[in-house]
C-alpha cells in the first residue's frame, strides 16, 4: 500500500475545529423526510466517502455516522479507539428512480482500497474497514455481486465486508461535510494519507468513481 510521508500519520493528529461544545447524536431525521431510500458504506475515513456522492443526480443527502458496534450512541472518541465495533460510514440518502444502488456501488469501490484489511489507507484498525451495510435483501443481492464482479476482475479475494445494517448513529455535526468546513485540512489530511494515490494505482482513470 502506499502511505504518507509522515510516519505515524493518522487522523488523530490532525487539529480539528470543533463547532459544539460537547459531542451528541443528532437524531437522524433526512430518511423520515424522503421519500427515497437509503444506503450505508463503510470506506475509511467518513470525511472522504461524502464528496463522491454529494454531486450525484437523486442524492438527496450524505451524512457521515457510525455503524455496526455494540455501544450505544457512540463518540467519535468511542469509535476511534477501535473499542466499540463500529466502522465509520457514510448514509446516502437518494432517489432510486434518479440514482440506482448498483451505481451507487460503482462509485463506492472506487473510492477504498478493496484488499486492505481492517485497514483504509492509512487509517488502521476495524473502525477503518471497508463494508457494504445493507438495508434489505436487493440490496444485499447486489452488493454481492458486485463483490463477485470485482474478485472476477482483480482475480483475487476482496477484502471488503457485506453485513446486514443495525443501528446507525449520526456522527456529531463538526464530521458532517467536513471537507467542505475545512477545505485545507481536510486536503492536506487526504494527502498525506496517500488515499489518491492508492486509488489511481488500483483503478487508473476509474478512481473516484463515475459521474451519472
Amino acid at each position: 500500500m502506499m502511505f504518507p510521508s509522515t510516519p505515524g500519520f493518522t487522523r488523530r493528529t490532525l487539529p480539528v475545529i470543533t463547532l459544539l461544545s460537547g459531542a451528541f447524536v443528532v437524531p437522524s431525521l433526512a430518511a423520515n423526510e424522503s421519500s427515497g431510500a437509503e444506503a450505508i458504506f463503510a470506506g475509511g475515513c467518513f470525511w472522504c466517502m461524502e464528496p463522491p456522492y454529494d454531486d450525484q443526480p437523486g442524492v438527496d443527502a450524505t451524512i457521515s455516522g457510525y455503524i455496526g458496534g455494540d455501544l450505544d450512541n457512540p463518540t467519535y472518541e468511542d469509535v476511534i479507539s477501535g473499542e466499540t465495533g463500529h466502522a465509520e460510514v457514510v448514509r446516502i440518502d437518494y432517489q432510486p428512480d434518479e440514482i440506482s444502488y448498483e451505481q451507487l456501488l460503482e462509485i463506492f469501490w472506487r473510492n477504498i482500497d478493496p484488499f486492505a484489511v481492517d485497514q483504509q489507507f492509512c487509517d488502521v484498525g476495524d473502525q477503518y474497514r471497508s463494508a457494504i451495510f445493507y438495508v434489505d435483501d436487493e440490496q444485499r443481492e447486489l452488493a454481492e455481486a458486485s463483490k463477485a464482479e470485482m474478485e472476477e476482475r482483480f482475480g483475487r479475494e476482496i477484502a471488503t465486508q457485506i453485513v446486514a445494517a443495525d443501528t446507525f448513529w449520526e456522527a456529531e455535526e463538526y464530521h458532517q461535510d467536513y471537507y467542505q468546513k475545512n477545505p485545507v485540512r481536510y486536503k492536506f489530511y487526504r494527502f498525506s494519507c496517500g488515499r489518491d494515490g492508492r486509488l489511481e494505482e488500483i483503478w487508473g482513470d476509474e478512481a473516484g468513481g463515475p459521474s451519472f
